[in-house]
């Protein structure tokens, strides 16, 4: 089975990748919420890829160098679930949203959560992720 095959890792409505976060990975102008944006950059943590959350994240605070030890750290972990909390803004129209949201992993075969509050802008005709409380 192909990884495009899989229940995609974001959750939503159980779709396979190919039919869900594969679609932004691929064209990140698919991503026409802020929420959408979310998932699928949740689903890159999953997939460890790094070249898309480089390109989702705004241009005032990527930093390349620092992603290798991101993707590094997704590696040793195991994705567990992605829960949305709740949602400001970040629709098709608008400039701006957030994303309230739990992400929750196994790391040294205990149960850990990142908790956060996820700031979305659009940069350059789309979504991109800006920073997190």
């Amino acid at each position: 089975m192909s990884f495009i095959e899989i229940i995609c890792p974001c959750g939503r409505n159980n779709k396979f990748y190919k039919d869900c976060c594969y679609l932004v990975h691929t064209n990140i102008h698919n991503a026409l919420t802020a929420e959408e944006l979310m998932r699928s950059r949740y689903s890159a943590f999953v997939l460890c890829n790094g070249d898309f959350l480089l390109q989702s994240h705004s241009i005032q605070f990527r930093d390349a160098s620092n992603m290798h030890n991101t993707i590094r750290w997704s590696r040793s972990v195991a994705w567990n679930r992605l829960e949305i909390i709740s949602l400001k803004d970040g629709l098709k129209h608008d400039t701006e949203g957030s994303v309230e949201f739990k992400a929750y992993y196994k790391e040294k075969n205990k149960l850990k959560c990142i908790h956060e509050n996820s700031s979305f802008i659009r940069e350059d005709k789309h979504w991109v992720y800006l920073d997190g409380l």
